[in-house]
Order: C-alpha cells, then structure tokens, then sequence
C-alpha cells in the first residue's frame, strides 16, 4: 500500500514492496474478506429491466471454494489451464477466485472473439476446461474437434447441453477447499497479447502480479479505498485492462464492483450505470471516453458522484481530457501499462501529479525509462523506447513456452515495450506511438496520436485513426480512416474541413493528405485501434492505384 504522503516524490522514494513469502490471488480477493466480514458488498450487478443483485465477500469465498472443489474432482490439477469465457458477473469472478485456488492458470478470454481466435488460445494454452455460457458454447462447440485436450465445459446458464456440466452444480455445498499453498511466483494467470503486431503470445503471470498492480491503482484513484468507493469498467474482464486495472485491486481492497452485462458500448446505458450504481470510481479507456462525449451535458441529465477516473489503453489524447474536466468535472489520470508489465506509468489528479497529454510519471515501485537500442538510458527529450527495469513483482514471468519471444523482449535488465516516448525534465512520459506506427514523411518522423487527437476535437469526427501509407515522393504520407457523428456528410468538402482544422491546429507536415470515411475501426477486444490493418489496407490501396478523399 502506498505510504500515506501527497508529494509525489516522497510517495516514490518512501515506497518499498512488501512481497510476502505466500501469496495466493483467489484467496486475497475473496477468504479474507470473509474471515472479517462475510456480510460485506464484494459486487454488485447491473440490469437495465430488473432489480440489482450483490454478492458478498462470504458468498464469493464458498461459492469459489466449492467450485474449485468440483473441478477438482473433474480433473482439473494445478498447473493446468482453465479458460473464462464469460461476460461481467458474479460467475466469472468466482471461477477467477476458484482457479487460482486450485493452484490452477487462469486463461480469460472474450466473447468477442471469433472461432479462428478461441481455437488458437485454447490450443496453443492447451486449455484443459473451460466455462462459458450457451453463446461461448456455441462457439465452443464448433472446434471442439480440434481441441482434444480439452476436457471438461462448464456451464454459466441454467440449461444443460450435450458435454457439459452446469456451473451452478459445481457451487453448491459447503465450499470446504484448502487453497493451494502457492508462492507469488506460482503461474496463475495466462492472458493473451492483443496481436496488434502479429500472433498473439501468451503472457504468463504469477500471483505476484496482483500485488505489483497495487501502487499504481492507488496512485490514479487517490488512496483507494476512501469511504464510499465503488468501482466500475465498461471493460471486459478477459483483457487486463477489465481484470487487473478495476476487478481484483478493488476485490482485494474490499470496494465493490459493478459488473454490466456485455453489450456494445452504450454512451447513455453507461451514463445510466455510473448513476443508478452511484459508481464513485471508474476505469475507462480512451476510445469509450470518447463515445461519451456524444451525450451533450451529461451532468444535467445524469445524477453522478464520480470521484476518480483512469484511463488507459491508448493516447487519450488533450481534447478528450478537457472534455471530461469540462463535462463531467473530472480530470481523468491517464496511466500506462502492457499485458506483459501493467501501470508503470500514472498520473495523480488529485496530486497533483497531471499534464495533459502525458500518461504521467513512474508509479510508485516501478523504474521506467527512455532507452535507445542499446539499452542505454537516453536524457530527457530525446524519443527512444519506453522500458521497465526487472525485477518488477507486476512483470510478467515469461511467454508461455517461447523463450525466444521472452528473451527478445529484453534489452539486459530493461523489458522493452514497443512504444516509443519521451520524458521530460520533470520526469513526465509522453506516448509517441507504437515502433511500426511511427510515419516517416518527408523526413520527419510523426506519432499518430497527436493527430488523432487534433482530428478527434472536430465537431464532424466521432473516431479517427492515423497511418502512413507508402509513397514514392515522401516515403510515406499521413492518411487518416474517420468514422463522422451522425448527420455529418461524408463528402470532399467535409474531408477538406478536417484537413483544413489538422494544418490550422498542429503543423503543415502533419495533416492528413489523404482521408477515408468508414462506418468503424478495427479494434482489439482492450480497445486499442489496430493500425496493422490499416497500414495494410492502405498498402494495400497502392498496389491497387486507389485512394479517397
């Protein structure tokens, strides 16, 4: 926990990890609460046509005890891999609670993905079991000829269907079950890279990585838990940003969590939630920050007692951040984190500890760097990589079964992360953009997200993202793929109007020359665009002779 200090740089040096020998997730996040206070709100669910359901700590603790007891009796062994495909709910944070105290791995996956998607996770994991409901059982269903070392599908729905066991059976009784006696190193949690670079890989995390969120939580909420707090995200939970960045830090803190049924994001509907929840605290990604800017004074129409809000994911970009200041009287920390080493950056609002357009400063426990491809540590304002120095308790322990891929994620003791920063002389970090998103035009190299941000404050521009597309002259130029507001034309004078506003607002070597208007963007399930796509599509356009607007 963070030391009880409001200066940043006391909170950095004072902090020190306090790893103890015997750490076990499922057990942090659910027994330990039980053994104080049984009747305490662990969650709370969220219906938009029924009254709301809560769970408590007491609840949690036997339901995911008697659960892991049935997949013990299953077959499941420690060690082995048992995925969650599954929405927000109380089901899935008892199978979280279960698994890891089975001594088991946990393999979170999204109901977004498709057939293609899951049987790659769940045989390169080699998943032994599985819970779902009927709409992943469909899926399932389809490639489970080519997934023989799965065993055992349970399922979260009231029903029975062929080959599976229903969930509720496997929570009933007195949910005896001595948790496995596990170190912070044991394998706990496996969760998949979003592939926005190539094949997703398997980051493997042990119980540890719980703990090594800690700080950074803390810091961007503020001293969580403060009287009141409740914790929300429209996030799903199989991406770390839904899991590690709001589910098990507020579990473990004893500040409940709403859960909302899956769903396309909803502006209103999530308005709503953060009202009728009376939702104090909120996690919530760059691209949903941005949805919500559709709803026009949102604090006269919707009742809302926020008092933190993070953001992470992607760029947030100034615009969206003075909208947020502006609209909903929050001014929104953004932080930075990968699957492999998340919050590692952070900013503080309420310490002061903010700059727009900067993800922050290093969290408390974690050294972060500017690096060139020698390792060397590059002096403020010079762009180069961001890296973490190891040993860091939130790092991942390696990827599943590729040493390969672990030991080139290493530069000595500094893990790279593919994105290239600055940091000033303040010590804050500025996100520049991904290695092979940075567009060389001209001569001059460009980050997508200023762009982006700067195309995002048009009244027109709902979402935009930025790639460059190959060309003989300038090596590449800045194209832009746009998704407008409802009403907007998309037509050339439209697409001159947005040109116009990049050249007046940023830089002449920055506009984007060529503009498509498209109904979406291609997205990981975490949010993040997947500019890959676009910078094949755009490639893809040279080939062919072709280009827009």
């Amino acid at each position: 926990m963070l030391p009880n200090s409001d200066i940043y740089e006391e909170l950095y040096r004072d902090f020190r990890w306090q790893i103890p020998a015997k750490f076990n997730i499922g057990v942090a996040i659910s027994d330990a609460w039980a053994e104080r206070d049984p009747e305490r709100i662990c969650l709370q669910h969220f219906s938009p046509d029924s009254a709301y359901r809560s769970l408590t700590y007491g609840a949690l603790a036997g339901r995911s005890s008697a659960f892991a007891a049935g997949l013990t009796a299953h077959g499941v062994k420690p060690g082995d891999r048992v995925a969650i495909l599954l929405p927000q709910g109380f089901e899935a944070a008892i199978a979280h609670a279960a698994i890891y105290k089975l001594g088991a791995i946990a393999l979170p996956l999204a109901l977004l993905f498709g057939v293609e998607a899951l049987e790659y996770r769940l045989r390169d994991a080699e998943a032994t079991a599985i819970v779902t409901n009927r709409f992943g059982y469909q899926r399932v269903a389809a490639i489970r000829g080519h997934l023989p070392g799965l065993r055992l599908i349970v399922l979260a729905d009231d029903e029975e269907l062929p080959g599976t066991v229903r969930f509720d059976r496997l929570t009933e009784g007195e949910g005896r079950f001595v948790a496995a006696d596990t170190t912070p190193d044991d394998p706990a949690l496996m969760i998949y890279t979003s592939g926005t670079t190539g094949p997703p890989k398997g980051a493997l995390h042990g119980h540890r990585v719980l703990l090594g969120h800690l700080p950074g939580f803390q810091f961007h909420h503020h001293f969580l838990p403060q009287p009141g707090d409740r914790m929300w995200t429209p996030a799903d939970w199989a991406w770390a940003g839904g899991l590690l960045n709001a589910l098990l830090p507020s579990l473990l803190f004893g500040v409940p969590v709403v859960s909302s049924p899956a769903q396309k994001f909803d502006p209103h509907m999530a308005f709503r939630i953060m009202e009728e929840m009376d939702v104090r605290n909120a996690f919530i990604p760059p691209t949903a920050l941005r949805l919500l800017k559709s709803v026009d004074q949102p604090r006269a129409r919707y009742a809302l007692n926020l008092r933190t809000i993070g953001s992470a994911g992607e760029a947030l970009g100034r615009e969206t951040f003075e909208w947020a200041k502006t609209a909903l009287g929050i001014e929104v920390s953004e932080f930075y984190g990968q699957t492999e080493c998340n919050i590692v950056i952070s900013s503080a609002a309420d310490l002061g500890v903010l700059k727009p357009c900067s993800m922050g400063k290093a969290a408390p426990g974690h050294e972060v760097a500017i690096i060139d491809d020698k390792g060397r540590v590059l002096p403020p304002g010079t762009v180069g990589q961001v890296a973490v120095k190891r040993p860091d308790p939130v790092m991942f322990l390696g990827y599943w079964r590729n040493e390969k891929a672990t030991e080139a994620k290493f530069i000595g003791d500094w893990m790279t992360t593919g994105d290239q920063g600055v940091m000033d002389a303040e010590g804050y970090f500025t996100f520049f953009g991904r290695d092979d998103d940075v567009i060389t035009s001209s001569g001059y190299r460009i980050g997508p997200g200023e762009i982006e941000d700067c195309l995002a404050g048009h009244p027109d521009v709902q979402l935009a993202a930025v790639v460059g597309k190959p060309d003989p002259i300038r090596t590449e130029i800045v194209k832009a793929y746009v998704v407008l507001r409802p009403g907007a034309a998309a037509d050339r004078e439209t697409a001159a109007a947005i040109r116009d506003w990049v050249k007046t607002r940023l830089s002449m070597h920055e506009y984007p020359r060529e503009i498509d208007f498209v109904d979406s963007l291609p997205l990981t399930t975490s949010g993040k665009v997947i500019r890959r796509l676009l910078r094949e599509r755009a490639a893809a356009e040279v080939s062919a002779g072709s280009g827009n607007t």
